[in-house]
């Protein structure tokens, strides 16, 4: 299994590309935790805070497709170019502005989400184009578990620094893995190399495939749990307390964990359901008790089910759309997490409010129930992977022939 992975990243520029694209997105294993603590801080109110967190990520969930969508137009880098000189400047401006009224906040942060840079789904578009289709599947595994660095030492990051330092700093620290992470990506040479076609579809026309809405729908409902979890514990231990980041860490590293140990076994049917099952089952251990070593343990063993069923999601979109739809499908199912860490983020601001912590964990459970039960129900949906090709189905034009 290792050896396959070495394997893997021997392949020219995957190494590169990959740890490029994960510089660039560390900032949003921070950027949550900072905005909830800096908010919270001026305005003394976790659901002010959930609402500037919620107006960030609807701003995200509208951009996901759109911008993916426009590199097949425009090209990659011009549009990563734009949209990242856009998203640094509204983050500076949260960062650094004098207090402004919470709506303003709220503008602010929708402006950075609807400008953040679809890095994610370039990355995904070109590792096809990287790897024969033996090695695909377990890309995107090593992918899905790699970029569980971003939230093991990214909220471990935002809370130390907001907590002992300034959530000032904390935001400014991810505003420069930002700026640095993306002008690296933006050197890489397989955006140069890679051209997304032109889509011939109507724009939304992808989420009428069933995997694609099925990966988008189950997609929603993980990262709401994940949201409302994250802001649970921050409230579990208070604003001067290191533990939260560490806790969120232990949850991290038991998705990197199952990640790399889930990487290999072979898709079917079942896989997405089970993987949220695992979810589920250590959410629910969570709300038994909020010790500092209880919830770890919890939080560990949910986190196992999560690197494995994101992975399973990039496969089933990669093996059912075609090359020049795959990065406006990706841009879909991360809108449709984006919106899930809105309201899972809204919703536990508010609950924390009225109910104090256990509140927050409740509405995660709630979410990943039910991200239990959607690929349960609508299995069929789920393409069986076991020994198929999970590479982009090819696009294909008319061809003129001679008459004889």
């Amino acid at each position: 299994m290792v050896r396959s992975y070495v394997e893997i990243l021997r392949v020219r520029g995957v190494a590169r590309i990959m740890s490029a694209q994960l510089l660039a997105r560390f900032p949003f294993g921070m950027i949550s935790l900072a905005f909830l603590l800096h908010i919270e801080r001026l305005h003394d109110s976790y659901g002010a805070a959930g609402l500037v967190l919620a107006a960030t990520s609807i701003g995200q969930a509208i951009a996901g497709p759109m911008t993916s969508r426009w590199m097949g137009v425009w090209g990659m880098r011009p549009v990563i170019v734009l949209t990242l000189i856009v998203c640094v400047a509204s983050l500076s401006v949260i960062a650094f502005a004098p207090t402004l009224p919470v709506p303003v906040y709220m503008a602010v942060g929708f402006v950075g989400g609807i400008s953040t840079p679809p890095i994610q789904p370039a990355v995904r578009t070109i590792y096809p184009k990287m790897v024969n289709s033996r090695q695909l599947t377990p890309l995107f595994s090593l992918d899905a578990s790699a970029q569980e660095i971003i939230w093991v030492v990214g909220p471990v990051v935002a809370t130390f620094v907001a907590t002992q330092i300034s959530t000032m700093l904390a935001i400014a620290v991810a505003i420069v893995c930002l700026a640095v992470g993306g002008v690296w990506f933006l050197s890489s040479p397989e955006l140069g190399r890679v051209r997304i076609p032109r889509s011939k579809r109507r724009f939304g026309a992808i989420l009428f495939r069933p995997p694609v809405l099925l990966a988008t729908a189950t997609g929603f409902l993980l990262v709401g749990a994940c949201a409302a979890i994250e802001a649970g514990v921050v409230a579990s231990f208070g604003h001067d307390s290191p533990n939260s980041g560490i806790v969120l860490a232990i949850f991290s590293v038991g998705s990197l964990i199952g990640g790399l140990a889930l990487g290999h076994v072979p898709i079917g049917p079942w896989a997405l359901a089970r993987r949220m099952l695992i979810v589920f089952g250590g959410m629910a251990l969570a709300a038994a008790s909020l010790d500092f070593w209880w919830l770890s343990l919890a939080l560990f063993i949910a986190g196992i089910g999560i690197a494995p069923a994101l992975a399973v999601m990039f496969a089933i979109i990669s093996a059912s759309v075609k090359f020049s739809e795959t990065a406006e499908a990706y841009g879909w199912v991360g809108t449709g997490q984006l919106i899930g860490a809105a309201i899972g983020s809204a919703v536990a601001g508010f609950m924390i409010d009225a109910y104090d912590a256990p509140g927050a964990i409740w509405v995660a459970i709630a979410f990943a129930l039910a991200g239990f039960i959607v690929p349960t129900v609508f299995r069929r949906a789920h393409p069986d992977l076991r020994g198929r090709d999970a590479s982009p189905l090819p696009d294909t034009e008319p061809v003129q022939t001679l008459r004889p």
